[in-house]
Formats: structure tokens, sequence, C-alpha cells
């Protein structure tokens, strides 16, 4: 069984069904998000449906860039042989 999960996620010929599922996912994650009571949000934006991905993605597309700045442009990254 775990060596068919391993290669559905890890071989090619399954990236099509993998990025299928991972779609579907999405869909199912953002429309159970349209399912939760909002009478009790305390904020305006907790009303919202869909604000609690659409806020996720953008904090994770955030994170990406500013990783990659301060690995980059900062220089907290260093070549792979930099401590030999």
């Amino acid at each position: 069984m775990i060596k068919h999960v391993i290669h559905f996620f890890g071989d090619e010929e399954y990236a099509r069904p993998r990025r299928r599922l991972f779609y579907l996912v999405l869909i199912l994650i953002v429309a159970a998000d349209f399912l939760v009571s909002r009478e009790n949000a305390e904020y305006l934006w907790d009303r919202v449906p869909g604000w609690s991905a659409v806020y996720g993605f953008v904090s994770c597309i955030v994170l990406i860039f500013v990783s990659k700045f301060l690995g980059h442009r900062v220089g907290l990254m260093r070549r792979e042989d930099y401590y030999d």
C-alpha cells in the first residue's frame, strides 16, 4: 500500500492525476468554507466566504518571496562548498 502512495507522489507518470487531485482538494476546501456559519464572526473579513483560503494562499506566497529575498539579496544563502 505504501509503495503505491510513494509511486503516486514520486513518479512523473502520475503528474496529471496528482494535479487533478490537488485541484479537487483545493475546491473542496474553499467550498467547505462557504458552509461555515458566520453569525459569530468577530471581524468584518471573517464574514467573507473564502477569506481564509485567500489569506492563507497570499501569506504563503509572501513568505516564499521574503525567504528568496533574504537568501539571495541579503546574503544569508551561501554556496554549496562554502565550508569546504
